[in-house]
């Protein structure tokens, strides 16, 4: 095979991956033994993205972009008249130790169209993996993008060889799969996700008995939702969301807003892109679940079934509440510390510290770094100042969102002053 043909074909098969946004690596830990090739640790690998969406730290990369399923949204559905490409086992082999050895990457997520079937393909993943840690002792990252109706046994082998195994939900509604992609089988995703979750379980278990027990996915599991693309509610995708995470013990789950590639009539038009502002609430929504206390129910239900996009969900919470506020910065439990806007978890740990020793003031709380533009309306400390003045929560908004445009034009035109 000549060189042209192999970057042609990486060519192909990169952009084909950039729509898979689950590729980061958090968690992983994998020591160099025996003089091996690379070395991943428990901070995991920092990736850097193109405008495009590739991932410049991981060699991100389709097996195939051939695929026998004709899911409506994806752009490499058999229907779609495109240029198809397949690597050979050995050329992503070649590919990785290759560019790891330039500095270029430091580890490797490998995705695939569908080819014959599942097992076929999931066999040909696994083969790339196996072929990196025995034969090249690589011991870089590895995502595995696990293929739905892949049998138990595959899922097994491959949580060998893998730091991370991810199964894509792409829909996060089962009527939205049923219309989009009737080929395929919501159980066929949940299946290879039940492996991956009691298989990791297991090995916790066995660990603390024999410590030479294999590892399997040491980085866990996690999935992807398309966004967008069959007109979900907000509540609808983060109800999803918050499933996946309690029933499969997701390390992450990944929203990707739709970018319409193709004309159909059940899809949105083409220019219709989901703004890339519902992507970041979406996940600000499920950092407030995951780590700040909030259950799903307070942020979105069917009073309040999408985000707003001028503001971020602890503050829109927080202006669904006033009467919870203003809350004694010097007297508050954690709980409601981590709810204040303008508060992050950070500052919330500082705080209590702080507070040991003295009341702390405005100045104390402008040193720690909290955010005093949203903060400072919902706050009372050592001071006589309220800022809040019984405002109404739209006037209260209003104000909020003006004096945060006001800081970021400032902060703005401080940076453009740098290049006069």
């Amino acid at each position: 095979m000549s060189f042209d043909r192999v970057r042609e074909k990486l060519s192909i098969l990169a952009d084909a991956a950039k729509y898979d946004v689950s590729c980061a690596s958090s968690g992983g830990k994998r020591s160099n033994s025996n003089k091996g090739l690379g070395n991943n640790t428990g901070m995991g690998i920092c990736h850097s993205y193109t405008e495009d969406g590739r991932c410049v730290s991981l060699l991100k990369i389709l097996l195939t972009n051939h695929c026998i399923f004709d899911c409506a949204y994806c752009v490499t559905r058999k229907s779609n008249d495109i240029k198809r490409a397949a690597f050979k086992i050995q050329e992503v082999v070649d590919l990785t130790i290759n560019f790891y050895r330039r500095n270029y990457i430091e580890g490797l997520f490998l995705s695939s169209g569908i080819f014959k079937n599942a097992d076929y393909t999931m066999e040909r993943l696994i083969q790339v993996a196996k072929k990196l840690r025995l034969e090249e002792n690589f011991n870089g990252y590895i995502h595995l993008k696990s293929i739905p109706g892949a049998s138990d046994d595959l899922m097994y082998e491959a949580g060998l060889y893998a730091d991370r195994l991810s199964v894509n939900i792409e829909i996060p509604t089962i009527s939205g799969l049923k219309l989009l992609a009737p080929d395929k089988k919501h159980d066929d995703f949940i299946k290879p996700m039940e492996k991956v979750k009691n298989e990791i379980i297991q090995y916790k278990v066995e660990r603390k008995i024999i410590k030479s027990t294999p590892r399997f996915a040491p980085a866990g599991q996690s999935t992807q939702m398309i966004i967008g693309a069959t007109g979900e509610s907000d509540r609808d995708i983060m109800y999803s969301a918050t499933y996946y995470y309690k029933k499969f013990n997701m390390r992450r789950v990944y929203y990707s807003g739709y970018v319409p590639v193709l004309a159909d009539d059940r899809l949105p038009s083409l220019g219709t892109a989901v703004p890339m502002l519902r992507e970041n609430r979406l996940y600000q929504t499920d950092w407030l679940l995951r780590f700040y206390g909030f259950s799903i129910n307070e942020l979105l239900n069917d009073s309040y079934k999408n985000l707003e996009l001028d503001i971020d969900p602890k503050l829109g919470w927080a202006l669904r509440n006033l009467h919870l506020f203003p809350v004694d910065i010097n007297k508050a439990e954690k709980r409601m510390l981590a709810r204040i806007p303008g508060i992050g978890m950070q500052s919330v740990y500082k705080i209590m510290h702080a507070r040991k020793f003295r009341n702390l003031d405005w100045s104390h709380l402008k040193a720690i770094g909290i955010a005093l533009n949203k903060a400072q309306y919902f706050i009372i400390c050592n001071s006589k100042d309220f800022y809040n003045k019984d405002l109404s929560p739209v006037a209260l908004k209003n104000k909020i969102v003006k004096n945060s445009n006001s800081k970021y034009r400032t902060y703005f035109n401080q940076q453009l002053s740098l290049f006069s």
